[in-house]
């Protein structure tokens, strides 16, 4: 399985940003997928999810970026994105998008809930 992570890069704040994560060896409709962040010294956070469509495949997200950043995925393309609008100084970090091999019961929000994750992506938001 591999993920491949884009979309990274700098902006001011308030601006607005897309990652894109295409994924192969997996058909990413079967399976959860999420993205996560982590800032300078700081460890790696949940940033949202998609539930694979068998579970209706909704999204969650942290509060911090709730109402700010869109998840979504082509099934087509077989790439999830994040929408990200309304950009914070706060919101600086490597994104990394993940895949859960697993369906799990509970939120799937923790990093150990998910099996195979792409190498980052950079984004820079300045103040």
């Amino acid at each position: 399985v591999q993920l491949q992570a884009s979309g990274g890069g700098s902006v001011q704040a308030g601006g607005s940003l897309r990652l894109s994560c295409e994924v192969s060896g997996r058909t990413l409709s079967r399976y959860t997928t999420a993205w996560f962040r982590q800032a300078p010294g700081k460890e790696r956070e949940f940033v949202a999810n998609v539930r694979r469509a068998a579970y209706g495949g909704t999204g969650s997200y942290a509060d911090s970026v709730k109402g700010r950043f869109i998840i979504s995925r082509d099934n087509a393309k077989n790439t999830v994105y994040l929408q990200m609008n309304s950009l914070k100084f706060e919101d600086t970090a490597v994104y990394y998008c993940a895949v859960a091999e697993r369906h799990l019961a509970g939120p799937m929000t923790r990093a150990d809930d998910f099996d195979y994750w792409g190498q980052g992506t950079l984004v820079t938001v300045s103040s």
